[in-house]
């Protein structure tokens, strides 16, 4: 059975060590996208490693760390003003209503946008219905 979601949802991604953040439902948006600053590919041991910080300083959640993996893909992507770009895309588990999920995530800089999480087609078909007229389904649904 779908949920039903709201416009604005807070979810966490437990692997990576972040709690509650506010992502935005998009169904204009296939991917999901998540904000990211410092994105460098390296390569240690011989193998090729994508390191990233997620969010920035200024917002809530941000943790000085940076998150290091081997798993990763680039895609093709349209930005929000229409313009092609090229990014980076990884996977990781999504918590909401307390049901772990895998999802993927571009990287990109979303800083100049509200939210730092953006929540595309791939992640919520087949698991949600949305109501625009809503928020915080999912945060809700935890009293």
């Amino acid at each position: 059975m779908k949920r039903l979601i709201g416009r604005r949802e807070r979810i966490s991604l437990p692997e990576w060590g972040l709690k509650n953040v506010t992502a935005k439902v998009d169904t204009g948006a296939y991917t999901s996208s998540i904000h990211c600053q410092d994105i460098q590919e390296v390569e240690e041991a011989g193998k090729k490693v994508l390191i990233f910080q997620l969010l920035d300083p200024s917002q809530r959640n941000f943790s000085e760390g940076k998150i290091k993996t081997e798993f990763y893909t680039q895609k093709k992507v349209k930005n929000s003003f229409g313009q092609a770009e090229i990014r980076y895309k990884v996977s990781t588990e999504v918590l909401m209503f307390g049901e772990v999920f895998q999802a993927e995530f571009t990287l990109t800089d979303r800083s100049k946008m509200k939210n730092p999480i953006l929540l595309g087609r791939k992640l919520l078909q087949g698991r949600f219905v949305v109501d625009v007229a809503e928020v915080n389904l999912s945060k809700k649904s935890l009293k």
